[in-house]
């Protein structure tokens, strides 16, 4: 019987002694291959840095001098209610700034509730005469600003408004990195951002007469 139950059962089929190779080195393939794609798929990530492709290589155009109305003013201790020496050199000399650029009137302000306020009004006539020998005619404003701490002696105010040269653009501002760690931008040789900028501002600052940049 024990004959005939062991034939009664199919015989499994074996599998051949040569199969088993083939079927690890296809799988070692595959392997091989994807340890391929991963460093190859780490060189495609996107570059953090923005590139303006419309970027001025002139310095001149990326960081141009304009014209804009912009208060001159100085600041002044009046002891005793007069003006001393330095003081009124002071005040000739913003008069005579203001001649020659013919701004507009000067505009004195008085610290108002410092503890020095009175004294400092007091300085009006000598601060009107000081105008006068530095050549300022016309309207003289006058009026007052709030100080900070009123406890603290505050200073007079003479200012006027006249075109004054800036940099339209800020300085140090860097939208892309220099070391081009991350990017490829450094190898183009173009000008970074902020190339110019200083000298722009150093040029726009020693102008004398602003109107001659025109």
């Amino acid at each position: 019987m024990s004959n005939e139950s062991e034939r009664a059962v199919p015989n499994q089929p074996r599998a051949r002694a040569d199969q088993a190779p083939k079927i690890s080195r296809a799988r070692a393939s595959r392997f091989a291959l994807l340890a391929l794609a991963l460093p190859l798929g780490a060189c495609s990530t996107v570059d953090r840095a923005v590139v303006d492709a419309k970027l001025p290589e002139d310095y001149r155009a990326r960081h141009p001098i304009v014209l804009a109305d912009a208060p001159v003013s100085v600041d002044i201790f009046a002891l005793g209610g007069k003006l001393d020496p330095a003081m009124r050199a002071r005040v000739e000399g913003l008069a005579s700034e203001a001649k020659a650029v013919a701004a507009g009137p000067i505009e004195v302000l008085f610290p108002q509730g410092a503890v020095n306020e009175h004294q400092q009004r007091a300085a009006l006539p000598s601060i009107r005469a000081a105008l006068a020998a530095g050549g300022a005619t016309g309207y003289l404003s006058v009026g007052a600003y709030p100080v900070a701490d009123p406890s603290l002696p505050a200073p007079v105010r003479l200012s006027y408004r006249t075109v004054r040269a800036r940099v339209a653009s800020r300085c140090g501002e860097w939208p892309a990195d220099l070391a081009s760690g991350s990017s490829r931008e450094g190898w183009n040789n173009r000008p970074y951002w902020n190339y110019g900028c200083s000298y722009q501002n150093m040029l726009a600052a020693q102008t004398s007469d602003p109107r001659d940049l025109v």
